[in-house]
């Protein structure tokens, strides 16, 4: 228990226990005087009663106050979760912007690595159909020459 609850506790405690050991003084008649008239009633009795009254109208108002609280603690909690939810949906909506920015970036860089490879591809073939015809060149001028020394060697 907090010290303020133990102190409550005790005070009541007190308050009862010389209730009951003075309950003849408490009973007793006494003139007890109104302002405006005066009566025989028995004065203990009135201000235990007083008493009684102000420790009920305390605890309604502390249940009051944390009813009160804990409705706000609710509300709180419920704006809390409706915050948490739009921040998760504004996330996974940037993931997905995010995700669909990254694959459409592949597809853009998958397009110009083909393009660059085709390209390539179509250089090294012309290339390769150049160095072939060099070399049907030479072996048809070396074919020529070779003849022609052959012929020349015949009509020696």
């Amino acid at each position: 228990m907090q010290l303020r609850s133990i102190v409550l506790v005790l005070t009541m405690l007190a308050i009862a226990a010389l209730a009951v050991l003075n309950w003849g003084a408490l009973s007793a008649p006494v003139a007890v005087s109104l302002g405006v008239t005066t009566l025989e009633a028995p004065l203990g009795l009135v201000m235990l009663g007083l008493t009684a009254l102000l420790a009920i109208v305390g605890v309604a108002y502390v249940l009051s106050l944390q009813g009160s609280v804990l409705l706000e603690t609710r509300r709180h909690t419920k704006e809390l979760q409706a915050q948490r939810e739009l921040a998760d949906k504004a996330e996974a909506s940037r993931f997905t912007e995010l995700r669909s920015f990254l694959e459409a970036q592949h597809q853009q860089m998958h397009a110009a690595l083909l393009a660059r490879i085709d390209h390539l591809e179509t250089r090294l073939a012309a290339r390769a159909q150049e160095s072939d015809n060099t070399t049907a060149a030479y072996v048809g001028q070396l074919e020529q020459q070779l003849r022609a020394r052959g012929a020349d060697m015949h009509l020696v």
